[in-house]
This record gives C-alpha cells, structure tokens and sequence, in this order.
C-alpha cells in the first residue's frame, strides 16, 4: 500500500470527490495541509483576506453550480471560529461546504494551548458533523463520511478538524481504490404522488410555491414541465428564484411580507391549493400563518422529513427529494394529460398575469438624490437575463428581489435566512470564480459592503472580475425602518463629513478611494440619466482588468421600502405605485391601469 501523511491523503481525496477549488488563509496549525496541497497539485487556492471571508467564498462557489462543493481552510483558534457564521449560512440554506481548520497536537488539546479551541463542539449546532480527528488512520474515512453526509438528504456544511501531528503522520492510503460513498436521497412513491395530483385535480385554482431544494436537486427543467403540463401557477420562493423565469407565462410572482410583489401576494392570496416543494415555510415567506393558510389545502414536499409539520401541519406531506418527487409527478400528468384527464387551467393561469400587468410597483423617479428604484430599473436595462445576481440581507436586497428580473437557475444567489452582513463580497468572489466567464453582479447597501470590504483586494489580486452595485444612503435603512415601529431613530445613522473628501457632504466613507486603494476600480453616479452608462461602462472596465468594478449610487437619505409586518394582505405601499405604464418601464408584463 502506498505511503503518505494523513494531509496528503486528504487533499487527494479532495481531489477524487470532485474538488478543483478551494479558499482559505494560511497558519502554523494547518500549514502540513497547504505542503500537502501544493505537492499534491490539482486544487486552485485562492488567499482570502479573512477566514470568515473564505467561508463566504466557498459558499457562493457551491450555489453556482449543481454539484459544486467549496471548501475553505484556516488554521486552528480563531480561524475556526471565524468559520462560523459561513457554516450558520450554509447550513441554514442548506448550502454543502467543507470547511477544514488545523489544531493543536493531540497531546495539547484541552490544555490551553496557543490558539487551541474545541472547534467541533462550536460548529457542532451549524454543521451535519464536526470532528477532530485524533487518529490520522481515520483521516480518509473522515473525509469519505463528510462528502457523504454534505450530498445526503438535506445538503450541509461539515467542519474538519485536523491536529498538526495527525497531519503529519503517515497512513497507508491508495487513491487508486478510493471511492466515493453512495450518496442517499429519499424518494417519494408512486401512491404519494397519484394523492397529491388528486388533491391538485380536486381544486380550481392550484399554486406551486417552489423552493430552493428544486435548485439544489437540479430539478427545475422538471418543475416547468409539470407546471406546464398541468398549467398550475407558479410562485418561487427568494431562493427558489430562477426556478423558472420571471416572463414565463406561469410566472405568478414571489410571495411574502418583504421580497414579493404586489401581484405575487394578490396571486396567492386568490389560491385554493398549495404545493409546497423543497420550501420551508419561511416567515417572511408567510407572514401571518392564519392568513396564509385560511381556506387552503396544503401539500408538502420536502428532502427533510422533519420539515414536514414544523411550520404547520400540511395536508399531505412527503418526505423526497424534489427530483425524485417531480420526474414521478411528469410521468404521473402526461399519464393524465393521455388520458384527458387533467383539467383545463388556462382561465386562472391567465388571471395571474392580469394581476402582473396591472398590480406593480413605480421604478421610474427622476429625482437627485437618487431614489433606489431607478437604480433597480437601470439595472433592469443593463444587466441582461445571463447575469448572476448575488446579495444578502438589507433594504437594498429587499428592494433589489422587488424590482429585478431573474430567469434562470441560480441566478439569484442570496444568502437566504442567515443574512450575515458583509456576505456579498466574498460570496461574489466565489460565484465569479465558479463562473469565470459568467456576468456576476453584486448588489450591496453601504453597511453590508463596508463589513467584509478587504476581500476586495482578493478579486484584483486573483482577477476576479465581477460588477457591484453599491447603493449608499449612509443609513442602516432597514434596521432604520424597522425602528419606526418603536419611534426611534436610533444608532443607525452612518452619514460624518469626510475631513479627506468635503465633495461627499455628509456620505462620509469614500468608497471609490477605498475601493481604489483595494486595486479595484469604482464609479460614482449622482444623477439617474448617468446610471446605465455608469453600468455599462462598468462592464467594460470588469471585462478589461479583470478586476471587481464598483458603481456607487448616492441615494436620497431617507426611502421606506414596500413591507409589512403581518399577513401577505396587509403589506405597506410606502412609495407612489405604479398608475400608468412610464412609472415601471422595465416591468415583466407591460402595466395595465385597472
């Protein structure tokens, strides 16, 4: 058997389970693992400039793709522990990445050594496992189980610990007859699936709502084909979008009490069945439960069985991965449609797009300071249905799921129930790493760009080319508009003079310095006729240096977004809607006043 330590048996294994990329930063306690990688070959590494940051990268690497798995390295102590809230996201959207720290000896352990810190038992709550690995013959076994776990039923992230003697040891290993374990995906039969068509067959207005486990079983080829097979509407979840495209006839709008639109919710609320598949029910997804259920039927499926029940109690619940589920729900409807059996849904699909046509929001201000909503609309026009959009939490990403347009597959990449700031940057990174050639647009309010904006320099060092859209109102406007609630405006203003930049008035950080002090380049627009060329211009320069390209609009201070509190029927129009077809000229459906 061939000899080797226990690092080089893992970066092989790495290598045999599909890995070609991977982030981290260097130290002492993992640098057996970097000798390893770097006589090993075949992985690419990129140098973040924060481990937090490289977590975030490895994660948006992963939702590029189907079946790409990213994977971050740090050392041991904080490295790890700076891994955290990248494991809390992936784990939360269900998101695979491997995240591999050093450690201290084995004999060290427990005994307040430098940097050595029970890091499996910190990430045990955010990841499917978390181990240190104490004997270096269990080194590929471990790495077998994670690949395994990390593709089996609900995907998630796994954190590996490995102590620096363990690394060092050598193990007999041979890649030759190294092979993956059978990955494990539950399925829903033939019964289930004939019941919940019968419930559908049984109703006269059905929605699917479609989540993001369609995305991630690959599967949304298979949902458009059932949902035109059986002409039944459909609504994506916000990480679900992209599912089908926003112009798709059945198309019905997203719902919820902050990234929907008006037509979404009116859509919903008209249904009188629901098939929920690989979606969580999430709250601000429902918004007031009672509301959201009343006079409904309810059929869930979900890869997760604990899933089903844990909002509310469905109808009839399936435990299934979405593919499995949805190539049993085509041959089941063609069956039907063969038959004469499916019901025509053409009246109600068509009454979906009335309210899409005539129930939209106004994007076309001319005023200086910027209103958002023109910066949305000229990206509208800029940013074609190629481009890869990537954002976290914030009124901008509210705003931005309002206004934009998504039409394929991940293509909406947001971190979806964490909604870490400072996400977008490096998640950026990892999705123009995974899409070199793809047109990859980040969309950011201030706050969240300044968290993690050294990882800027990551982009012009490796040339990442991305575009990122920074829309600035130096105000913690979502948090500022959440307060309005207890009648405090408190602690969220961001706005000083700039003693090195008057021009900015009260904007204070100058981001185009900074961002020019990171070897990237920026732009900074005032005026809403200079948005698209801004944008375009943009592009160019991405495209030239290969280098991340910022576009900075300077907002108004003050914009209350559309959002409620409550039920999907309650939801607060704080701005003008549209009332006549200039108001939205970029909208999916030309607006028809009512």
């Amino acid at each position: 058997m061939p000899r080797m330590t226990a690092a080089r048996a893992a970066v092989e294994i790495l290598k045999l389970e599909g890995v070609t990329n991977a982030f981290g930063v260097p130290g002492a306690a993992i640098n057996p693992f970097y000798a390893a990688l770097k006589a090993g070959g075949g992985i690419d590494h990129t140098l973040a400039r924060h481990v937090e940051g490289a977590s975030h990268m490895a994660e948006g690497y992963t939702r590029s793709r189907a079946g790409n798995i990213g994977v971050c390295i740090g050392t041991s102590g904080p490295a790890g522990t700076d891994m955290i809230t990248g494991l809390y996201s992936a784990i939360a959207d269900s998101v695979p990445i491997l995240c591999i720290t050093g450690q201290a000896p084995v004999a060290k352990l427990h005994k307040e050594d430098f940097q050595a810190v029970d890091i499996a038992s910190i990430a045990k709550p955010v990841t499917k496992a978390a181990t240190t690995v104490l004997e270096a013959a269990q080194v590929p076994g471990v790495f077998q189980q994670a690949f395994h776990l990390m593709r089996s039923g609900r995907p998630g992230p796994v954190l590996i610990d490995l102590p620096i003697d363990v690394q060092l040891t050598e193990i007999e290993f041979d890649p030759e007859t190294y092979q993956p374990l059978p990955v494990y995906k539950p399925a829903a039969s033939r019964a289930q699936i004939e019941k919940a068509i019968g419930l559908l067959l049984a109703s006269e207005r059905p929605v699917i709502v479609a989540g993001g486990g369609i995305i991630n079983a690959d599967a949304c080829e298979l949902l458009v084909e059932f949902a035109e097979l059986t002409g039944t509407p459909v609504i994506p979840t916000l990480m679900g979008w992209g599912v089908l495209a926003d112009d798709h006839e059945l198309n019905a709008g997203m719902v919820g009490l902050q990234t929907s639109h008006r037509y979404g919710n009116a859509n919903f609320l008209e249904s009188d069945l629901v098939l929920g598949i690989g979606n969580r029910w999430a709250n601000r997804h429902t918004g007031d439960l009672a509301v959201y259920t009343k006079g409904r039927t309810f059929v869930h499926v979900d890869i997760e069985p604990t899933q089903l029940g844990k909002i509310f109690a469905p109808d009839l619940g399936i435990a299934s991965d979405a593919k499995a589920a949805l190539e049993l729900f085509v041959e089941v409807a063609k069956e039907l449609k063969a038959a004469g059996r499916l019901p025509d849904r053409s009246a109600w699909a068509a009454s979906t797009q009335e309210r899409k046509a005539r129930l939209q929001r106004r994007t076309h201000f001319d005023d200086v300071p910027l209103k958002p909503q023109r910066v949305y609309e000229e990206m509208n026009r800029a940013f074609g249905p190629e481009t890869r959009y990537v954002t976290t939490i914030g009124l901008s990403q509210i705003a931005g799921a309002q206004m934009l347009h998504v039409y394929r597959p991940r293509h909406w990449i947001n971190c979806g129930q964490a909604g870490p700031l400072g996400w977008t940057i490096p998640a950026a990174l990892g999705v123009a790493t995974a899409d070199p050639e793809g047109q990859v647009v980040a969309l950011s309010g201030d706050y969240d760009f300044q968290f993690m904006l050294e990882e800027l320099a990551v982009g012009a060092q490796h040339n990442i080319p991305y575009v990122h859209v920074l829309v600035n109102n130096s105000y913690l406007g979502l948090i500022r508009q959440a307060q309005r609630n207890l009648d405090i405006n408190f602690q969220v203003n961001l706005e000083f003079e700039n003693i090195n930049s008057p021009e900015l008035g009260v904007y204070g950080v100058d981001h185009v310095k900074v961002v020019e002090g990171l070897g990237c380049k920026a732009i900074r627009v005032t005026e809403p006729d200079r948005l698209l060329p801004a944008f375009e211009e943009a592009k160019k320069l991405a495209a030239e240096f290969r280098v991340p390209v910022v576009v900075e609009a300077i907002l108004e201070r003050v914009t209350n977004i559309s959002m409620g509190a409550a039920g999907i029927d309650a939801i607060n129009e704080w701005e003008d809607i549209a009332t006549e077809p200039g108001h939205a000229p970029t909208s999916i459906r030309p607006f028809v006043a009512s």
